[in-house]
């Protein structure tokens, strides 16, 4: 059963700016809003100034940057990460995107649009390549 991977599953401590005992960090604490049995993989930072909300059951690769704020385009936004969506290893989510839910990021994807539930997205500009049927 898929679930069962969050049998002993427990909310992590978050500090600003201090990697969690998974080795994942996030600054701007007070704006991230995170689910349930979410699996947020080592070395993957959250910039949540603008919000970010990771709903249940959420899997983020290794290696992946979460920004709700890019001070190189000025682009800013909340960032909302839908319920049993998933991010491969080395994606980059920018401000304002919303990824659906049950949607699939391929690695090393760049998202700087939306992405609908129920479908396959990679490259970068991630583009949605197909819907999942499954």
């Amino acid at each position: 059963m898929a679930n069962d991977r969050f049998k002993d599953w427990k909310y992590p401590v978050i500090k600003e700016g201090k990697l969690t005992i998974y080795n994942w960090l996030v600054q701007h604490v007070k704006n991230l809003k995170l689910g349930k049995k979410t699996d947020i993989g080592a070395f993957t930072y959250i910039n949540a100034k603008n919000g970010v909300v990771i709903e249940d059951e959420v899997q983020i690769g290794s290696h992946c940057s979460i920004y709700s704020v890019s001070t190189i385009d000025d682009k800013q936004g909340k960032v909302v990460l839908k319920k049993n969506c998933r991010i491969g290893s080395h994606s980059v989510v920018m401000p304002g995107v919303t990824i659906g839910e049950n949607a699939i990021v391929g690695a090393f994807s760049f998202v700087k649009a939306d992405i609908p539930a129920n479908s396959l997205a990679v490259g970068i500009p991630a583009k949605v390549v197909r819907q999942r049927t499954s």
